[in-house]
């Protein structure tokens, strides 16, 4: 069979002239199996066929080498309708060769596509689409939507159906119970077929509805598993009534409404359950108030959140929520950040401090100038890296859900050799149909397609409550078999900022030392100058008045202070004054070794003051850190750009394994690689930023956001906290999860490995089978929510 020829127009950035044109021509025209048909320099634009899916890789490597790139707008659509992972899947290769969508992915567990466009028009084709696939569009609440409205939105109100279908199906099973204690009798057949159709024909209408599209759509799917197994016991029933000449004749019309019954009692079940493993997300996107108080013309009015713009000035009552990202410019609170960045201590906000919308106001007063709303917020950027995490596919997905592709062809088949099998062995129709319908029912893929997603969901849902958030599957799924983790020193294991942590003087005491030197550098931008004043502050100290300051590149300061002129600097400023420092030297060399350094006070005249030591110490949780990924198995590296003595004093006091020091912040990439030559796989912990090229050739890249810039593009997981100890609270998250998955998909297979034999053979009769299949998708999805008990580990926990 021929391959359809498939259009596509793509957008290339800043393409504008013919030159550009044809360059972007020559790249794409060297990609297998496309055609290029034209580029525009007008706009930009480029038209494509191929005959299979576009290779969007391939596409933006061309791209690269002519030096453009590929123009693309990401778009997530919630998808109503789907019953099973093969309708997901189904869905997915539709969207793949919608012209204009260059990717598509399609959950199940949460119902919702993601989609790469070539431009933001082509969401209509997109939408088109899916209605001619059989599904539809979901609207999502949008953030003017109040808490109790969204709440009332996601509860489910269809418990109505299965409960009357119950209702309708249990009086057929009666007799069945009757059974065991010699009662043998049966409902009149006319009273079995009234009770029996409704249930067929009105409460599993939806059955019929989806397994035609996806007949018509050239697949099949579980409703069509359903629809062909009870249709055939409802069929078989009729005839046995009315075409055979048996006053009593054995019907099935209990099997077919029971298995209708269940099915539909198990799906909302299963819709209950998967509710739950979108909790935290939800629980994130109500953090948003619906209105907020802002400072207009004079007077404090309530708006909607939508009409809040940036440089409105907004007013935040104590208990109330903070509806925009603000900087304070009035007030001072204590701030519950605790949903969005898992610190369960408020943390003090103060004026040009800025605080995220969604965090609880303490008992100040606060007025805020909007600097973010919408989706720019943290809280925003926060919600929407979550759903592009639960919406993306674990490797070991794109593996089910090929199996999923070829499970219900395969299931008739094994039906069809049901029934004849049955039959040929002597066997009667009757019971060779019931066979079949058995394997029919029993077999669903909705277990094997929940097994993977489901356990994702609740694993990132999980992560962002604590402050972890993954930003791909692929991270969430690969970070359990992590090894090694290298960490960057400043800002990551260390606090990021110089601190005074010695003061020796020669002749006066530590307070005239402070105090000149805080003279000295009273003005000063340098971090040792900060430093110095911070310590000064926090002893409170008399600063006394400074003149004639200037200062010496390189080497320190000069300045008088009440007439007597002091220098403030390093030991090569000292020697070229020619000042002796034998007295503190030991004392100097003791600071140098532990990895600080030192600055030295002196009057003009040649009087040695005394000495400041300067050093970044250990963040708190940095030792227990390195103590838990240790207790893990995990081999822990530290690589800086700092001196040897200063990188090995932090690494002995925080116990890591391997320390390598003065590595050029280029150079951090090879070294991450030279870790990963013996096959290992390594994370890579920095601050996102100059660390960038390390984490991106990291396996897994972790990058401490601070809870202020999630926009760490390199990083797989981002820790919204500058806490180390996240950092093994997520490799073991990866590993909870990991387990869950493998859990789910055992269960899934082995309950389809044995469950279908044994319908073949006739040991299971339809009803027990419909009970199964409905237990088993729920299963799947309860043990996925067992996560949400998981606690982030501690040195003294069992792993």
């Amino acid at each position: 069979m021929t391959s359809a020829v498939l259009p596509h127009t793509l957008q290339v950035a800043g393409l504008d002239d013919a030159t550009g044109a044809a360059r972007v021509e020559q790249a794409l025209a060297g990609l297998e199996r496309v055609r290029v048909l034209g580029v525009n320099p007008v706009d930009g634009s480029v038209t494509l066929e191929s005959d299979a899916p576009l290779d969007l890789s391939a596409v933006r490597a061309a791209l690269d080498r002519a030096g453009y790139r590929l123009a693309e707008t990401e778009l997530m659509l919630g998808i109503g309708g789907m019953s099973c992972a093969s309708c997901a899947a189904r869905l997915e290769k539709v969207l793949r060769r919608t012209p204009g969508v260059l990717e598509a992915e399609v959950t199940f567990a949460n119902e919702k596509a993601r989609l790469r466009l070539s431009r933001p028009a082509d969401r209509t084709a997109a939408e088109e689409a899916v209605f001619r696939a059989g599904f539809q569009v979901v609207a999502e609440v949008d953030e003017s939507t109040t808490e109790a409205e969204a709440t009332v939105a996601a509860v489910p109100r269809d418990w109505i159906v299965p409960a009357l279908a119950l209702l309708l199906a249990l009086p057929l099973t009666v007799p069945m119970f009757t059974e065991p204690f010699g009662v043998h009798w049966m409902w009149p057949a006319w009273l079995q077929w009234a009770l029996a159709t409704p249930v067929q024909f009105v409460f599993g209408a939806r059955f019929y509805r989806s397994a035609w599209t996806a007949l018509r759509n050239g697949s099949g799917n579980m409703d069509l598993l359903v629809a062909l197994g009870t249709s055939a016991a409802y069929g078989l029933s009729l005839y046995l009534w009315l075409g055979r000449d048996d006053p009593m004749p054995h019907l099935y019309f209990e099997a077919a409404a029971v298995v209708i019954a269940l099915v539909l009692l198990g799906k909302w079940l299963e819709a209950r359950a998967r509710r739950r493993t979108g909790d935290a997300l939800r629980a994130l996107q109500s953090l948003r108030p619906a209105r907020a108080r802002i400072w207009r013309q004079g007077a404090e009015v309530e708006v909607p959140l939508a009409a809040v713009r940036v440089g409105d000035l907004v007013i935040v009552r104590p208990g109330e929520r903070v509806p925009v990202d603000g900087r304070i410019v009035e007030g001072m609170s204590q701030l519950d950040e605790s949903l969005l960045t898992g610190e369960s201590l408020p943390v003090a906000r103060g004026v040009g401090e800025r605080v995220p919308g969604g965090a609880l106001n303490g008992d100040g007063l606060l007025r805020l100038e909007t600097v973010a709303t919408g989706t720019e917020t943290v809280l925003g950027r926060i919600v929407r890296l979550v759903e592009h995490a639960q919406s993306a596919k674990a490797p070991i997905q794109r593996l089910v859900d090929r199996v999923s592709a070829v499970f219900v062809p395969v299931v008739l088949a094994v039906a069809v050799l049901a029934f004849l099998g049955r039959w040929w062995w002597g066997g009667s129709v009757e019971s060779a149909l019931i066979d079949a319908v058995a394997v029919l029912v029993i077999a669903c893929p909705c277990a094997l397609g929940l097994a993977t997603p489901t356990a994702i969901m609740v694993g990132t849902g999980v992560g962002a409550r604590h402050g972890i958030l993954i930003k791909d599957a692929a991270a969430l799924e690969l970070a359990h078999r992590v090894r090694i983790v290298a960490f960057d020193k400043t800002g990551t294991l260390t606090v990021g900022r110089p601190e005074v942590v010695a003061l020796r003087p020669t002749a006066a005491g530590e307070g005239r030392l402070l105090q000149l030197a805080a003279a000295l550098q009273t003005g000063s931008e340098h971090p040792l100058a900060r430093a110095v004043l911070a310590r000064a502050e926090a002893e409170q100290s008399d600063i006394p008045a400074v003149t004639a300051v200037r200062a010496l590149p390189g080497r320190g300061i000069e300045g008088e202070v009440t007439g007597v002129p002091y220098l403030l600097g390093s030991s090569r400023l000292m020697q070229e004054q020619g000042i002796e420092l034998a007295e503190l030297a030991s004392e100097a060399e003791a600071l140098a070794a532990s990895g600080n350094s030192v600055s030295w006070l002196a009057t003009r005249s040649g009087q040695l003051l005394g000495l400041i030591g300067f050093g970044d110490r250990p963040k708190p949780g940095a030792r227990e850190a390195v103590a838990v990924l240790k207790r893990l198995g995990i081999r822990t590296v530290m690589i800086t750009g700092d001196n040897r003595g200063s990188a090995e004093a932090v690494g002995r006091q925080l116990g890591l394994d391997e320390v390598v020091a003065e590595v050029l912040p280029a150079d951090k990439a090879a070294k991450v690689t030279a870790l990963k030559a013996d096959g290992a796989v390594v994370a890579m912990v920095g601050d996102g930023v100059n660390d960038a090229p390390a984490l991106a050739a990291a396996d897994v890249g972790i990058a401490m956001a601070e809870g202020s810039d999630l926009a760490l593009h390199a990083a797989g997981i981002a820790l919204l906290r500058g806490d180390p100890t996240l950092v093994a609270a997520a490799l073991d998250l990866s590993r909870r999860c990991y387990g869950k998955i493998r859990q789910n998909l055992f269960w899934a297979l082995i309950y389809n490995v044995i469950g279908i034999p044994l319908a073949a053979l006739g040991y299971l009769n339809p009803m027990l089978a419909g009970a199964a299949m409905a237990l088993s998708s729920v299963s799947v999805v309860g043990n996925a929510l067992r996560l949400r008990r998981w606690r982030a580990p501690t040195a003294g926990s069992e792993s």
